[in-house]
């Protein structure tokens, strides 16, 4: 039985304490949900972090668009700083937690890499994207 149901079952209305108690239970649960919607130029949701390695959700309709990915590096990495992330899709809807559930960490997508130290820059898709063209792992 929910929390206003049992008022309802005895014939009465809920105090208005608990409508709003149930109202923030409700709106809590939809802002916490892990499904990822977000315009071209919203940050991505990050998942967490293991040692200098950011994990980061990417909406399943730019999992493919090397521009979106472009974007959130320039987001997540500062200039001329080591920085390391790693891409993931939620198809599942998985809860986020580190270390990253397999049904996350199965849906790997991209990966970037740049040393500071040695000068390098690296994006790599995960071959299972079949990206045209494209070196992958």
């Amino acid at each position: 039985m929910t929390l206003l149901g049992s008022w309802k079952a005895r014939g009465g209305a809920a105090p208005a304490s608990q409508r709003m108690l149930h109202g923030a239970l409700v709106l809590l649960a939809a802002l916490a949900a892990p499904t990822v919607r977000a315009g071209p130029d919203d940050p991505w949701p990050v998942a967490g972090q293991q040692g200098i390695v950011l994990s980061v959700i990417v909406p399943m309709d730019q999992a493919r668009e090397r521009a979106a990915y472009a974007r959130q590096i320039g987001l997540l990495c500062k200039p001329n700083q080591t920085c390391f992330v790693n891409f993931y899709t939620n198809s599942t809807e998985a809860p986020l937690a580190v270390p990253l559930p397999d049904a996350i960490s199965n849906e790997s997508t991209a990966a970037f890499r740049r040393s500071a130290k040695q000068g390098t820059e690296m994006f790599r898709w995960n071959c299972r994207l079949q990206i045209p063209n494209e070196d992958c792992f």
